[in-house]
């Protein structure tokens, strides 16, 4: 069996559904292909035992560290991807993040683009995602224009703590927030369950909400959910895709296109390519860098609990953020990270994500806690290392070693959040590593670049060995930065549209 498209697009995620929204309006035949499926509005959308103590919708794929040993990826396949369970942060990288940086760690490379060739991308990706900002109060933002909407303002606790970093000499920031009219009647009610769950509303600015569903109202649109793609097939000299082998419901379905996108996310995205071998491509497809998977990053990152009595009733405690150390320490020469407000935890969340003995902890320790408590994520930047990858065994199972790097600047900037926290009212603090496994903000196994030598995609996010392959999510990033990738993923995905407009479609037509 056999169907034939213009487009295909393997992954409906941020990467994968902004740039079938981009282009659909051009009237090409666009397939989009989703291994999972919606996600439904329904109660449990907002419960926490059901998302985070019975995994609801989370795969129940295995994935394998570097010794072999099963864990389960915090992975969602669904229309929208990950997204649908983002905290709906939405940054731009900092305009120094273009360029190569020295980190205590080691160097986070340049970027074979600047800033500015991606800020009227922002811009649009900005408003295609609802963000809600304000800008001037951050010390590290970009030149940029007016944000979109309006901030999300503080609320009851945050508030104070605002006032109070303030006094200490700080410039807490609104953090960029893609919400869908928070506060209105009909709008995001700004609710203590949305950072990391689907929204019941559909009032969270996700992949699906923003780009999949609208393109889906044109008629050239085709969303295939529950197609699982297992592999590319190209020419016999190797620099076309022809085919993608597709399992849709049990079926193994041939689908042919001039043109593919991979946009699988980066760890999917890499071990999709390897999983494609060929005479010619005996690697993994566009690999003759060797490139492909290596270099995984995402972030170090450290969740943080801070106890401060009295009680309080915040619902929407995820407003704000502090840069001040993003670039460099207040006693070094070097960047430390980024610290962000946290949305409102609860006891399974705890049990599920919290360190050994969590699930001994009686719910209502718990619920004394979080009533009195702030919770807080210290990122710092994921530096490249090769050894860092994603490989697909000989049964095609998915194995992720990685190591995190730049560990002494991150314990720094967690020592500090320690300090500063006590400063603005903390009894006293919890620190929860992530843990070597981290699979948020996923980036850097396809990366691209100027010289096919040392990067697999060319600076639009094309295969430097197959014409007619292109590569949008953040496997692209030649660095990680220490903001959340997602904005940047939607900008580029809008950019290399463009490119497809300008280069591919009046050959598709």
């Amino acid at each position: 069996m056999s169907e034939c498209f213009d487009i295909v697009i393997i992954g409906s995620g941020v990467g994968g559904g902004t740039l079938a929204n981009a282009l659909a309006a051009s009237g090409v035949r666009i397939l989009i292909v989703e291994r999972g499926d919606f996600i439904p509005q329904e109660d449990e959308n907002w419960s926490p035992q059901a998302v985070w103590g019975d995994l609801r919708y989370r795969t129940s794929e295995r994935w394998l560290d570097r010794l072999g040993n099963e864990f389960v990826p915090y992975t969602h396949y669904c229309v929208g991807g990950n997204s649908k369970f983002w905290g709906t942060v939405l940054y731009r990288l900092r305009r120094e993040d273009f360029g190569e940086i020295q980190h205590r760690g080691g160097v986070s490379p340049a970027w074979p683009i600047t800033y500015e060739t991606l800020a009227p991308y922002y811009d649009r990706a900005e408003r295609l995602y609802h963000v809600h900002g304000q800008n001037g109060s951050d010390p590290t933002e970009p030149p940029r224009g007016p944000f979109p909407y309006p901030p999300v303002e503080h609320q009851g606790r945050i508030a104070l703590v605002v006032e109070r970093l303030q006094a200490l000499g700080l410039h807490p920031s609104h953090l960029p927030l893609g919400l869908l009219r928070p506060g209105e009647p009909d709008g995001c009610i700004l609710c203590n369950t949305c950072n990391s769950y689907p929204c019941k509303l559909r009032m969270k600015s996700d992949a699906d909400v923003c780009s999949v569903t609208p393109a889906l109202e044109h008629e050239s649109v085709t969303l295939w959910t529950n197609a699982y793609t297992e592999r590319l097939i190209t020419n016999g000299s190797g620099d076309k895709v022809v085919a993608a082998e597709v399992t849709r419901d049990g079926q193994s379905v041939r689908v042919e296109a001039p043109l593919f996108v991979v946009a699988c996310g980066a760890v999917n995205s890499a071990a999709l390519l390897l999983r494609s071998t060929s005479k010619v491509h005996r690697d993994g497809l566009a690999n003759s860098s060797g490139l492909v998977g290596r270099n995984y990053m995402s972030h170090v990152a450290t969740m943080l609990g801070a106890f401060m009595p009295p009680r309080h009733d915040t619902a929407f405690q995820k407003t704000v953020a502090i840069n001040d150390f993003y670039l460099r320490g207040p006693d070094a020469d070097y960047p430390l990270g980024q610290l962000q407000s946290q949305g409102r935890s609860h006891a399974a969340i705890a049990r599920a994500a919290g360190p050994p003995g969590s699930r001994q902890v009686p719910t209502w320790a718990y619920n004394a806690w979080f009533a009195r408590g702030v919770e807080w994520l210290a990122m710092s930047e994921d530096l490249p290392i090769p050894d860092n990858r994603v490989s697909v065994t000989t049964d095609g199972r998915i194995r992720l070693q990685r190591e995190p790097s730049n560990v002494e600047s991150h314990r720094e900037l967690v020592a500090l959040t320690k300090r500063l926290l006590r400063k603005v009212g903390a009894w006293f603090t919890i620190a929860i590593p992530t843990g070597d496994f981290n699979t948020t903000h996923q980036c850097g196994t396809v990366v691209f670049g100027a010289d096919p030598k040392t990067s697999v995609l060319d600076p639009w996010c094309r295969s430097h060995d197959v014409d007619n392959l292109f590569v949008v999510d953040a496997s692209f990033f030649p660095s990680s930065a220490a903001v959340n990738p997602a904005l940047t993923i939607a900008a580029q995905a809008l950019r290399t549209a463009d490119h497809i407009q300008e280069s591919h479609l009046s050959q598709l037509r």
